[in-house]
Order: structure tokens, then C-alpha cells, then sequence
């Protein structure tokens, strides 16, 4: 005689198994083997590396950001650092938008993007990780229809760039071209 399996143990066997595959491929599972804390929402380390993250088409609004990495002293342009960014996308509470950069030889970066929905209560911004070896810092880029801005712990961290470091924004239409420099501390 033939041993058989009862469906309702099948079953229930099967459910066990999917909830087992299910919370290892949760985000909390796969924050815990990442390094790298984010004092801001929606920074993914699996980004992939491009330079144009825009997924509305050429006829909707867009800015491109572009700047120069500096070393502590704010005056020698690293090159080959790796820049991480992300922001909420258009019209959405998700951070869809993101991407990984790096430097070219003279410590310049450049990337476009849809422009960014905003969080309740705040201006629409782009976050930033900076990365050169084992150095690692995180910023944010804040901007609406007037120009940009940076925050007071960026200014802290970065306030020897002195007339590089606040930001430059210029808009035509529906592009804005924003200039931001950052300097890479010890922190």
C-alpha cells in the first residue's frame, strides 16, 4: 500500500514554507546585511549605476544636478568617489528615483532626474551619499520653483567650500540646472 500525503498537511506545510521565503526576503532581513545606516528614508545600497534617472519622458519636468567633490580642505577635487542618490518619484510616495555615480578625474558629477515629489510638509530634495574608500557622508539637496537650498548641518560639514558651497539653481521652462558642491570630511 501506497503511503500518502493528507492535503490539509500539504497545505499547511506549504503555507510554513512561504512565510519562511516570504520574511527572509523582507527589507528588514536584507537591512541587516547592510553596513550602511541612512539618517534618511528610501536610501537602497543596491542602486544601479547611471546617470539619467528620469522614467516620465522628455516633455515632463526634469532638473539636472551637477558639482565637484572636494577634499577636507575644500580645495582638491577627489576623483573616482562614488555618489549615491535617491528621492521620492513624481506624483508618488515611493523613492523609485535612484541611482549610483562616480566622480571623473577632475571630481565632477553630473545626473538628471524628474523633478522629485515632496513629503508632507517639506520642499521637494535629493539625497546624497558620498563615498571614497571608507569614508562615507550623507547629505540632502532641498529645492522648490525659487532655488535651492541647503540644510545647517550640510553648511556645518562643508562651510570651508566658502563661495562653492551654497547651491546654484537656474530654470528654463520645465528644466532646472542646479550646481552643488560637496566636501568630503573625516567624519
Amino acid at each position: 500500500m501506497e503511503k500518502t500525503t493528507p492535503r490539509r498537511l500539504f497545505l499547511s506545510k506549504s503555507l510554513m514554507a512561504t512565510a519562511v521565503v516570504a520574511s527572509l526576503s523582507s527589507t528588514s532581513v536584507l537591512r541587516a546585511f547592510t553596513h550602511t545606516k541612512s539618517p534618511f528614508k528610501g536610501y537602497n545600497p543596491f542602486a544601479e549605476e547611471k546617470t539619467d534617472l528620469r522614467k516620465n519622458g522628455l516633455f515632463s519636468k526634469f532638473v539636472t544636478v551637477k558639482g565637484t567633490i572636494y577634499d577636507s580642505s575644500g580645495r582638491l577635487p577627489l576623483s573616482n568617489v562614488t555618489l549615491e542618490v535617491w528621492h521620492l518619484s513624481p506624483n508618488s510616495d515611493k523613492f523609485r528615483h535612484r541611482a549610483k555615480l562616480r566622480t571623473n578625474e577632475m571630481g565632477e558629477y553630473t545626473f538628471i532626474t524628474d523633478y522629485p515629489n515632496r513629503e508632507t510638509g517639506r520642499i521637494p530634495r535629493i539625497y546624497f551619499k558620498v563615498s571614497k574608500g571608507h569614508q562615507s557622508y550623507f547629505t540632502e539637496l532641498s529645492f522648490n520653483d525659487c532655488g535651492a537650498y541647503i540644510s545647517g548641518e550640510h553648511w556645518e560639514q562643508n562651510n570651508q567650500l566658502g563661495d562653492q558651497l551654497f547651491p546654484e539653481k537656474d530654470t528654463f521652462l520645465d528644466h532646472s540646472d542646479i550646481t552643488f558642491n560637496i566636501s568630503l570630511n573625516n567624519q
